[in-house]
């Protein structure tokens, strides 16, 4: 039997809690072939030029991987959102999207949640007052981001169960190594059952609707017209899967590299400014992404001395660049006030994460609020379990030890 591929070993579940030397080996070879005919790219400017590189494609019809897939999806009325788009689509969706949620048309829209924020999580502490141990996945990193995005859609309280089940699938289906025949069916339950909710959301939301952000885009009469119903419920389901899903990663990411480095958390706790440069350090130490897949080369590319032929899949190893010493200094060192942190946590280029600037926030407010308030928290398990994703890297549950008596005083 043939010893595994770096690669493999990557995907494999057993190197989940720290694939970080298994990058270091993989960025020897900066693209590499796979067998199966894809290419893997690994190091931080290549990976940069390929994100601004318009001969590749976001366009999963483009891959055959996912091509029937979505030829399903759009047959029946299921249409892919703008982050599954090649300019000039993309660009326009995204503009439509983006003139309700930041700036310069709306630049309130994520600022203004801050004090909400802050009284989310505050009540989360107080609901851990009392407890020896608690669980950071499940009483903070999960449902404060699942809060925040709710409320900022416009999702009503008693919907907000009803989604979890179907985004676990869709995002199962995504992973690599998992039967194909057993991806696409997953992929057409969830995405047929998210998409009819949203769909059912977006209608609600057109008859009566509120100062959300969905009843923004539905009702919107811009220069560039509105949305489609079907094009409104791709963007609103891809606001609440990546709007959330990936939040929940870099929290309890955050909460898990500070208690390793307790220095760090002491520091955090006296000068709550430094939550600002250390969200960016912990975008690139441990990122809630680490590898973009669905990429498609619609050219020959040539790059670090490979061509990679037109119609080649190709997957970025964003987490590998982030630590490529050939871009940034001592990569393997958690520094809190790192300066000029060119990180990929968030990618770059036209699919730069429409979301950044609400994760950001919501990392700052949460790490801020367990910091000042929790404790004395220790590590109960190390490492802890992981979700199975090695996409979406993050602890399946984050048990967390605290000191006896209530959770400290005051705001997050």
């Amino acid at each position: 039997m043939a010893e595994p591929t770096v690669w493999e070993q990557i995907l494999d579940y057993s190197h989940r809690a720290d694939p970080y030397p298994l990058y270091a080996e993989l960025r020897r070879t900066p693209v590499s072939r796979q067998a199966d005919g894809s290419y893997l790219v690994s190091t931080y400017p290549e990976i940069l030029a390929l994100l601004h590189d318009p001969r590749l494609s976001s366009d999963p019809s483009h891959n055959p991987q996912f091509s029937a897939a979505v030829e399903q999806q759009r047959s029946e009325g299921m249409p892919p959102s703008f982050l599954m788009m090649d300019p000039p689509e993309h660009d326009r969706q995204r503009r439509l999207a983006m003139r309700h949620f930041g700036p310069p048309h709306a630049p309130w829209r994520v600022a203004g949640l801050e004090p909400r924020m802050a009284e989310i999580v505050g009540g989360l502490i107080d609901d851990m007052a009392g407890k020896a141990r608690i669980d950071v996945v499940d009483e903070l990193a999960y449902p404060f981001p699942v809060s925040v995005i709710c409320e900022l859609l416009g999702v009503p309280p008693e919907d907000r169960p009803r989604f979890r089940k179907w985004v676990d699938m869709a995002l199962e289906a995504i992973n690599p190594g998992v039967d194909p025949q057993v991806q696409q069916q997953k992929r057409e339950e969830a995405g047929r059952e998210l998409f009819n909710f949203i769909s059912d959301l977006v209608e609600r939301h057109r008859q009566a609707p509120g100062d959300d952000l969905l009843s923004a885009m539905a009702a919107d009469d811009g220069p560039e017209g509105r949305l489609s119903t079907g094009q409104l419920a791709s963007t609103g389901l891809l606001l609440l899967i990546a709007g959330h899903e990936t939040t929940v990663n870099l929290i309890a990411n955050g909460v898990l590299t500070l208690l390793r480095h307790p220095d760090a958390l002491e520091r955090l706790r006296r000068d709550p400014d430094l939550v600002i440069p250390m969200t960016e350090e912990l975008l690139r130490y441990e990122p809630p992404v680490h590898f973009v897949p669905i990429r498609t080369a619609l050219d020959d590319i040539d790059i670090a001395g490979t061509r990679i032929p037109a119609g080649s899949p190709v997957t970025l190893v964003l987490a590998a660049a982030n630590r490529d010493p050939g871009h940034v200094a001592e990569p393997d060192r958690f520094i809190p006030d790192r300066r000029h942190n060119r990180h990929l946590g968030f990618g770059s280029g036209i699919h730069l994460c429409f979301g950044a600037p609400l994760a950001r926030l919501e990392t700052q407010v949460a790490l801020t609020g367990f910091a000042r308030r929790v404790p004395d928290p220790r590590l109960a398990e190390d490492p802890p379990p992981y979700r199975p994703s090695p996409i979406l890297r993050g602890p399946l549950h984050l048990p967390v030890d605290v000191g006896a008596g209530q959770a400290r005083p005051g705001r997050a």
